[in-house]
């Protein structure tokens, strides 16, 4: 990955539109297309359920995961600041958790019944997460990008959570 770091702009913007295509747009996209091109009877919910447990959970956490492991040094310091490598083995540590949860959430897509704990569980990390970037002082356009998309997720995940213990 010679030259594609956390300082590279045009990596940034990758970043950037990364989240925001696996956080927002291909989980409407998705909701979209089951609901209009193959007239899925699903309740509106359920679908969203489904779509942003695989996108933002499953695809995006397990990519975030991927990245953590094998370059730490991204998360460390492009996103929480810190000049030190002391920070590299904990974010790898979070890279294995958050790619385990996203394998749960890829195979949410042939196992519906784990829609439901993995949207809990991410629920809970990305509304952690968004209130801990909404705090930071200082935010870049990726803490920003975060938080917003973060709070966005949690927002879709808690009334989707709430919807299917009610049912």
């Amino acid at each position: 990955m010679h030259g594609w770091t956390f300082r590279n702009r045009e990596f940034r913007s990758m970043y950037v539109v990364g989240v925001i295509l696996f956080m927002v747009v291909l989980p409407l996209l998705s909701i979209g297309n089951d609901r209009f091109i193959h007239h899925a009877s699903a309740p509106l919910m359920l679908l969203a359920g489904k779509w942003f447990v695989f996108w933002a959970a499953g695809i995006r956490q397990s990519a975030a995961g991927v990245w953590q492991f094998f370059q730490p040094q991204f998360t460390v310091e492009g996103i929480f600041g810190i000049r030190s490598n002391d920070a590299l083995p904990f974010v790898r540590e979070l890279g294995i958790a958050n790619f385990a949860l996203g394998v749960v959430g890829i195979l949410s897509i042939v196992r519906p019944d784990f829609v439901l704990p993995v949207a809990i569980a991410s629920c809970l990390f990305y509304g952690i997460a968004g209130v801990r970037h909404a705090t930071d002082r200082q935010k870049g356009v990726k803490q920003n990008v975060a938080m917003v998309t973060d709070v966005f997720v949690t927002v879709v995940l808690v009334t989707y959570i709430v919807n299917a213990v009610e049912h």
